[in-house]
């Protein structure tokens, strides 16, 4: 891609930010960072990254694959002040904060310029001022990781949304997490990431969606017939620091801190759309069929169900005129 980060860039970037602030204060905070994710997830690499720039005045301690909380506990752990740093589904805030579940609902963003765009925009900046004045975090920015795509065992072809009544479709635990199934038409059977696998493996589930570099990495193509590309959710989670660890800061190491995440998130978010490119034919070459089914039926009958939810209800006023308006 032309607009690819080198990880050269990405090096000269940190030297950048380096020497436009050599004035940092000697203390040295810990700051621990808990994700579900893996170390070998290009968002790990992203971690790594902020880790480089800001070790001047902060040491980012890394725990990854849910080793220091459970997959959707990190936010309570933030609050408590038991963690500083964390990657956070939308769908963990929209569970104290209603009004988030617009941004969880299947077809909203239509691709990840498109996402970027929506928290840079005024409506952005109130989702995010939402999260620091009610859940004590401040949002650094959107963690791209690719669209969410259907991955099912046996060869049923999904062409609308009526094919997948009776799919156990595996989806995190939450409400939003699960209504997300339901609008795609299916049963949805809340598991852990963990469990996936053997999910898949043992029949538990007949399915589950996620971005194609998640298949993957966690190598759920070897347990999976088929991959229906509905690219129903434009998959994000949120960089965010706790409030309390953001304040102990001062502004020079807020704004170097800042700089540094876009920096780091720049760069996986590039990596997530490569990789998401070279999967398709990486899949088709270990035996999967992937092909696309209806999307306008997909799209159609998923917005339906949102807005006749009680979820819509929640939803600022305006909001998704503004988002779509992007």
């Amino acid at each position: 891609m032309n607009i690819s980060l080198s990880r050269r860039a990405l090096m000269v970037g940190g030297l950048v930010l380096a020497a436009a602030f050599p004035a940092l204060a000697q203390d040295n905070p810990t700051l621990r960072f808990s994700a579900v994710f893996s170390e070998q997830d290009i968002r790990a690499e992203m971690i790594n990254l902020l880790s480089s720039q800001v070790a001047d005045f902060a040491t980012v301690e890394p725990y990854y694959g849910a080793t220091l909380f459970a997959q959707g506990t990190e936010l309570v752990a933030l609050q408590r002040g038991n963690l500083e740093l964390g990657n956070i589904a939308p769908q963990d805030i929209s569970n104290q904060i209603p009004a988030w579940s617009l941004l969880t609902s299947a077809y909203l963003f239509r691709d990840a310029a498109h996402l970027r765009a929506f928290f840079d925009s005024e409506v952005g900046a109130e989702f995010k001022q939402m999260a620091s004045d009610q859940l004590g975090i401040k949002i650094l920015g959107p963690t791209y990781f690719g669209a969410r795509q259907v991955g099912l065992r046996g060869d049923k072809k999904i062409a609308t949304p009526a094919d997948m009544a009776g799919i156990k479709l595996r989806m995190p635990g939450g409400d939003a997490w699960q209504f997300l199934g339901t609008s795609l038409g299916a049963n949805p059977t809340p598991m852990a990431y963990a469990e996936v696998y053997t999910g898949l493996q043992t029949g538990a589930i007949d399915g589950q969606d996620n971005p194609l570099p998640n298949v993957e990495n966690m190598k759920f193509y070897e347990v999976m017939d088929q991959i229906v590309l509905t690219s129903h959710l434009v998959g994000f989670d949120l960089l965010v620091i706790s409030n309390s660890a953001w304040d102990a800061m001062n502004p020079e190491q807020q704004e170097a801190f800042q700089a540094a995440a876009k920096v780091a998130i720049d760069f996986s978010q590039e990596e997530h759309l490569k990789r998401e490119a070279e999967l398709v034919d990486r899949f088709k070459s270990v035996g999967l069929d992937i092909y696309e089914p209806d999307q306008d039926a997909f799209r159609t009958y998923a917005q339906q169900k949102y807005l006749e939810s009680d979820l819509a209800n929640d939803w600022p006023g305006g909001a998704l005129d503004a988002i779509n308006a992007l």
